[in-house]
């Protein structure tokens, strides 16, 4: 064999020999310039309503202190005039809640006590009655008393009064009223407060006028006696 054909098939066998190895680089190289591409699921975001906060509830309290007192106007009954005493109520307008007040009133036997909103209880002898009074408003109560019998008695005011409807911040009050009784009450059952004498009005006269047409008799009356004398 001579030298031409000895390198012809050795640059034949290594051309073979070199062939897989570059295939495998460039397979090695194309997968090296390929990205992984990941694909990533983007969450998707729900809208969530909005929560509306729960107020929470005011307390029921006063910024100013209300005014709530027991006053005797007066305490002597006779057959022209009844006890008094006047139960005052009031609720600045500083406050936003509304005044309660609940008053009870002990009294002995034969004397009657009448008021607005009162009414008997289930204990003999006591009354009671609950009132409201809205922010920025006053209220007065004449509670009336009358009496059966002569003589010296004693009258028992106890209440309590709250804001709204917080019973657990109530304020108390109380009185305990002296009453002489020089003469029974003319109707002690009757609730009307009792009144006085009757009086006229101040541009009535206390007598009435006799009426003109009888004053004119008398005039003539008069005038024609005087005649008569004169002529005798």
């Amino acid at each position: 064999m001579n030298m031409k054909k000895l390198v012809a098939i050795c640059i034949v066998f290594l051309c073979i020999a070199v062939m897989p190895a570059i295939a495998q680089e460039n397979n090695t190289t194309a997968n090296g310039n390929e990205t992984n591409v990941t694909a990533t699921a983007t969450p998707t975001i729900e809208p969530t309503a909005a929560e509306t906060a729960t107020p929470v509830p005011t307390e029921a309290k006063f910024r100013v202190g209300p005014t709530v007192t027991l006053r005797p106007v007066n305490d002597v009954i006779d057959k022209s005039q009844d006890g008094l005493v006047e139960l005052y109520m009031n609720n600045p307008s500083l406050n936003d809640v509304t005044l309660t007040a609940e008053v009870q009133i002990s009294v002995p036997s034969g004397i009657h006590v009448y008021g607005e909103g009162f009414g008997y209880g289930a204990a003999a002898g006591t009354v009671a009655g609950t009132f409201t009074v809205p922010p920025g408003t006053v209220r007065t109560i004449h509670i009336n008393i009358k009496s059966e019998k002569t003589g010296d008695f004693t009258v028992h005011f106890t209440g309590l009064y709250w804001p709204g409807d917080d019973k657990d911040a109530f304020q108390q009050i109380s009185l305990t009223h002296p009453l002489t009784v020089k003469e029974p009450s003319p109707k002690p059952m009757d609730p009307e407060p009792t009144g006085g004498t009757v009086e006229t009005g101040a541009d009535e006269p206390d007598e009435l006028p006799l009426p003109s047409g009888i004053m004119s008799v008398i005039a003539i009356a008069i005038a024609f006696g005087a005649l008569m004398i004169r002529k005798d």
